[in-house]
Parts: C-alpha cells; sequence; structure tokens
C-alpha cells in the first residue's frame, strides 16, 4: 500500500509569522519518566512511531518496536539509548492480521511480563479519488489499517497491561478527524479511532488504565520523499510557519503517556502548529 500524506492541501492563506524552531530530534529528559517500564510503540521503524521509540527509550523505558517491517524495526532497535537496564525487543507486527497479532502478543508476553505504555502509531493512506470515485477497496483497506488495526493491537494488549500500575494507551489520529481536508476514508478511520479511544478509556479506567490520542497535522516523514516541494510546501497553511517534526508528536505522547498526565484521560491533544485555530483555508474539502 502507498503511503500519501493526509494534509496535502493547497489553497490556504499563508501565515504571517515567522518559523517556530523545530525541537531536537533526541531529548535530554530530567528527570527519567520511564524508568523501569515496558513501552510497545506499533509502527516503530519509521517517522513518528521511530521518533516516539527514541524519546521513550531516551527517558528510560525498555522498548519493544513491533513494526511489519521486522528487518527495519530490528535496526531501530540497536540505534535506542539503553538507559539503566533497559532491555529493548524488535517484534514483526502485521496490525491487520488478527492472528499475526496474537501470535506477536505471545511473544512479547514470554519476554516481557507487562505493557506499561503502548504508542500504537502504524497507519496510512492511499491516493484515491473523491466520494464519487473511491470504491469499496480503497475503504475497507484504509479503514482495516486504521481503525481495526488498532482494535486489533488494544485488544490483544490489554491482558498485559492490566498488569501494570500506570498503564496508558496512545493512539495517533488525525487532523483529518477534527476538519474537513478530504481524504474521506482516512479521515472517518481517524474519527473513528477517536470515538474508540474515548469509549476505552471509559471501558478500562476501573483498571487504572488511561487512553489517550494524538492528531498530528502534516509532519515530516518519509512519505514527502521525491514530492515535489516537499512537507514544507504546506509550511504557509500552519500558523507557528513550520510543518512538524516526527519529534514534535513524540514529545506529546511521551507526555500522555507519563505520570505527568496521570489524571488525564479520554482526551484529543492536537499537534498541528495552530491548523486548527484558522481551519484548513478556502478551498479544502
Amino acid at each position: 500500500m502507498t503511503t500519501v500524506d493526509p494534509h496535502a492541501q493547497d489553497g490556504a492563506e499563508p501565515a504571517r509569522t515567522a518559523p517556530c524552531p523545530a525541537p531536537s530530534v533526541r531529548p535530554d529528559p530530567s528527570p527519567l519518566r520511564f524508568h523501569g517500564a515496558v513501552a510497545l510503540v506499533v509502527g516503530a521503524a519509521h517517522g513518528i512511531g521511530a521518533a516516539t521509540a527514541e524519546r521513550l527509550a531516551a527517558e528510560g523505558a525498555s522498548v519493544v518496536a513491533a513494526d511489519l517491517d521486522l528487518e527495519a524495526a530490528t535496526a531501530r532497535v540497536a540505534s535506542l539509548p539503553r538507559i539503566g537496564e533497559a532491555d529493548h525487543a524488535a517484534v514483526g507486527l502485521d496490525v491487520t492480521d488478527r492472528g499475526g497479532v496474537d501470535e506477536a502478543f505471545a511473544e512479547i508476553a514470554e519476554r516481557f511480563a507487562r505493557i506499561d505504555v503502548l504508542a500504537h502509531v502504524a497507519g496510512g493512506n492511499v491516493d484515491h479519488g473523491g466520494p464519487a470515485q473511491t470504491g469499496d477497496e480503497v475503504w475497507e483497506g484504509l479503514l482495516d489499517l486504521n481503525l481495526m488495526g488498532p482494535v486489533r493491537t488494544v485488544r490483544a494488549a490489554l491482558p498485559l497491561l492490566r498488569r501494570s500500575d500506570r498503564a496508558a494507551i496512545v493512539t495517533i489520529s488525525s487532523v483529518n478527524a477534527l476538519v474537513v481536508i478530504g481524504g474521506e476514508p482516512y479521515a472517518a478511520a481517524k474519527s473513528g479511532l477517536l470515538a474508540f479511544t474515548q469509549n476505552l478509556a471509559a471501558h478500562v479506567a476501573a483498571d487504572g488504565i488511561r487512553a489517550n490520542a494524538v492528531a498530528p497535522g502534516t509532519v515530516r516523514t518519509r512519505v514527502w520523499h521525491g514530492v515535489e516541494g516537499g512537507a514544507d510546501s504546506l509550511a504557509p497553511l500552519y500558523p507557528l510557519g513550520r510543518v512538524g517534526e516526527a519529534a514534535d508528536v513524540a514529545a506529546a505522547v511521551a507526555f500522555l503517556a507519563s505520570d505527568e498526565a496521570a489524571w488525564i484521560t479520554g482526551v484529543v491533544l492536537p499537534v498541528d502548529g495552530g491548523l486548527l485555530l484558522q481551519g484548513p483555508g478556502p478551498g479544502h474539502g
């Protein structure tokens, strides 16, 4: 499935502010908020998932890097910082394969006694036409990847999350779920993911598990490779004057997963450079 950025739109009024500087990819956090924790990052090999894995490892977590691309996940694990007795692992995981999900979690359970953090990042979009031109195959594929994928993962993870006394789930939705900018199947899936995350938060609260979502705007990832103008062509859409970096989203995930957010559950946190303040502008949707 070829991935494209869901926010590749034109026509908004240019931003009038100077660009806000991007954060460092490798932070130097203090204190170590995830010391001793086990963090499962689904979609950890590239982009936002890779930045999330690095951020959580830099803050002391043992990271399980799960990805469809096991070779890339293994390479990612080799590059992660190891704090204290952190024990990182790579696991092959196809979130669209129910049997494969169950097998991956059996492997995780054999090595780790529990999961403290589940960050579900895996997802994607494809090129397609408008609603009248988009067939069932595209709809079903994007709903399966972006909605049912997280559902399968969470369902398999809950027994291990219930063994933690600080468990947190963070899903990655999108600003497409919050404002009309096209990409109907992707937007519908990400909207469904928000509803799932919020209902999940209510359902698992009695177990002491929190569930929140992050809704990124345009983020500079590999889907922009080879695209004319790159991600920066969309910088004028954003009041802060730049597109997002994977580290921007990873920082939000780390906050929501940390004990600093211990009384926060069932929320969606936009990480969008101010896009939702003004909407996507004329010509969108």
